[in-house]
């Protein structure tokens, strides 16, 4: 049995190793042959049937609550915008990109999230920086250390590490990928985060209109199935592309579906709660370390330097802008509780001033 207190610690690794292997399978699947957009098509169809039927049960139990409320054409139009920019758009970038380059770039490129995430809050707005201040200037040197990383992974390759095993698990033949196509990707893997930081921007005022979470979700992973099955059928017609057998490709599948969808949901919302979303997200680089193992022993990928310095630089700009978050909160803490101190105070010589006079009338 794990202790209580150890419990958070527990899930934030187990988050990690979950995303390791969504790395490693999905490019173990795309690796095979398998397409990239018949994959996502088939990935939010499963999550879909996952989580849609959850959603509904989950819905009729809170009839009686505000939980339950009905979904206005409006809302159902955003839903169905945030799919696709989420889910649609994001997801077929990614994978597409995880292709042209590594598991280990895409795992680093994960790392970037929360520094696009800071730079879209604040070109809406919703974030400011204080130059002069601490947390302002470790906001700023993780930007700048994320852009770093990026360049690094993008433009030098660097000695490249021998894989770990001489017959990987998902061998498969090797393909070469062109210095173009490599930066293309790399910078393409950078967009899908960028977007997908700005797809959990907006759940923020989405959640607070509409707070059925699983709901949301479900029905984000519905719009996202239905808008992939247009993108994969424009994009592959050919109908053998889309059979599938007891491969990796079908591993893949139901991995992401069940694993990557609907367990990384529920563990990623206890941990946020019992912890806080910087818990979660100061965990992250772990699944860098995982990946960079994983891929060299299951695929026999070889890791080169400059994957590893980037992903550093990624991981140092990620811990920077969560330092200065941390400042910032800490600050905006304290007044507040320094107020409550003085107030207290007040309201302490106030209390004695009262009882004073009372003892000088009796005298």
């Amino acid at each position: 049995m794990v202790d209580g207190t150890k419990k958070p610690y527990v899930v934030a690794v187990a988050i990690q190793v979950i995303y390791t292997g969504l790395f490693v399978v999905s490019k173990a699947a795309f690796d095979s042959g398998i397409n990239t957009y018949v994959f996502i098509f088939y990935r939010l169809t499963a999550a879909t049937a996952l989580l849609l039927p959850l959603a509904l049960i989950s819905s009729c139990r809170r009839r009686s609550t505000t939980m339950a409320t009905t979904m206005s054409c409006w809302l159902v139009f955003k839903l169905f915008l945030y799919a696709l920019l989420g889910n649609t758009f994001t997801l077929n970038v990614y994978n597409g990109s995880l292709k042209q380059t590594s598991a280990t770039v895409g795992s680093a490129a994960t790392n970037s999230m929360p520094v696009a995430t800071f730079l879209l809050a604040l070109l809406l707005r919703m974030e400011a920086v204080k130059v002069r201040s601490r947390s302002g200037l470790g906001k700023l040197v993780g930007v700048a250390l994320c852009v770093a990383g990026v360049l690094v992974i993008a433009f030098y390759a660097g000695p490249s590490i021998r894989p770990l095993a001489h017959h990987p698990i998902f061998a498969h033949k090797p393909h070469s990928v062109s210095n173009s196509a490599w930066i293309r990707g790399t910078f393409l893997l950078l967009l899908a985060c960028a977007t997908w930081s700005l797809w959990i921007v907006l759940q923020v005022p989405l959640l607070k209109e509409y707070p059925n979470k699983l709901m949301a979700t479900a029905m984000q992973c519905l719009f996202g199935a239905l808008q992939s099955f247009v993108v994969a059928v424009v994009v592959e017609r050919d109908l053998a592309k889309w059979k599938l057998g007891l491969d990796i490709g079908l591993l893949a599948i139901l991995y992401s579906a069940f694993l990557g969808t609907g367990a990384l949901m529920y563990l990623q919302a206890w941990c946020a709660e019992m912890k806080g979303p910087v818990f979660v997200a100061m965990w992250s680089p772990l699944a860098l370390v995982f990946t960079i193992v994983c891929s060299s022993f299951f695929l026999g990928e070889a890791v080169h330097l400059g994957s590893i310095l980037g992903g550093i630089l990624l991981v140092g700009g990620l811990y920077s802008v969560l330092w200065g978050k941390n400042k910032e909160n800490e600050n905006k803490v304290t007044p507040v509780v320094l107020e409550e101190i003085q107030s207290q105070g007040e309201g302490t010589a106030v209390h004695e001033k009262h009882e004073e006079d009372e003892l000088t009338s009796h005298v």
